[in-house]
């Protein structure tokens, strides 16, 4: 009978594709996968086979690689990334699983902290690159594309009289 009312539904277009009857679950459970050492790969809540909520992804040492939220199978919301030894690499937001608003990118051998906004995973409006912890200069991105730079804050000032950073 299930089959029967699938198959029409298929045909009446209200069902655009179907893998197996796994994916109809709508049991949220709680997924973890081991890489073949037996170290926690991934960790993460999943309804069928689409993850949601919060997931954490490991290097095969064991260091969180990387955490965040899904929604639909897509990355949502803020998101962290660290290298094999725990230090933070690179921190941001996501929309509809693509890189969006302010992104931080951490140097740790040369002390130094690049922030870009996105939209759309594309660089586009403002970089701001700091070296130990003051602000170098200020670049400005179009789809990827730098088209400013600026070294001082009386230059940025002048080009850019609207704009607060």
């Amino acid at each position: 009978m299930r089959n029967q009312i699938l198959a029409m539904l298929m045909f009446f277009g209200m069902i655009a594709t179907i893998g197996s009857a796994t994916n109809l679950s709508t049991e949220k459970k709680y997924q973890k996968t081991f890489y073949d050492t037996g170290i926690l790969k991934a960790e993460g809540w999943q309804i069928g086979t689409v993850k949601t909520d919060y997931w954490y992804f490991y290097h095969a040492n064991g260091q969180v690689a990387s955490k965040g939220t899904f929604r639909r199978n897509k990355k949502e919301g803020y998101w962290f990334y660290y290298n094999e030894e725990g230090h933070l690499l690179k921190e941001g937001h996501y929309k509809h699983g693509m890189a969006s608003g302010w992104w931080i990118f951490y140097d740790i051998a040369t002390h130094s902290e690049k922030r870009f906004q996105y939209n759309q995973n594309q660089k586009n409006g403002y970089a701001l690159i700091y070296k130990n912890n003051r602000l170098r200069r200020a670049e400005k991105y179009h789809n990827n594309t730098k088209i400013g730079e600026w070294t001082s804050i009386f230059s940025f000032k002048r080009d850019n009289p609207d704009v607060s950073l």
